[in-house]
C-alpha cells in the first residue's frame, strides 16, 4: 500500500486511529516487561542489603 503524503500515512485510510493505538498498547507492555524485572531486582537487592547491614550491627 503506497501513501500520497506522510498525515495519509499517519491516517491510515481512516484506521490510524486503531493501528496507532495497538503499536502504542505493544510497546507500553513491551516496556513494562523489560521494567518490572529490572525494577524487583534491585528491590531485591536493596532488602538484602538492608538485611545483611541488620544482621552484622553488634
Amino acid at each position: 500500500m503506497s501513501f500520497a503524503s506522510f498525515s495519509d500515512f499517519l491516517a491510515m485510510g481512516h484506521h490510524g486511529l486503531y493501528v496507532w493505538s495497538a503499536y502504542g498498547i505493544c510497546l507500553a507492555v513491551l516496556a513494562l516487561n523489560v521494567a518490572t524485572p529490572l525494577l524487583a531486582r534491585r528491590r531485591y537487592l536493596q532488602e538484602e542489603a538492608r538485611r545483611l547491614r541488620r544482621e552484622t550491627k553488634p
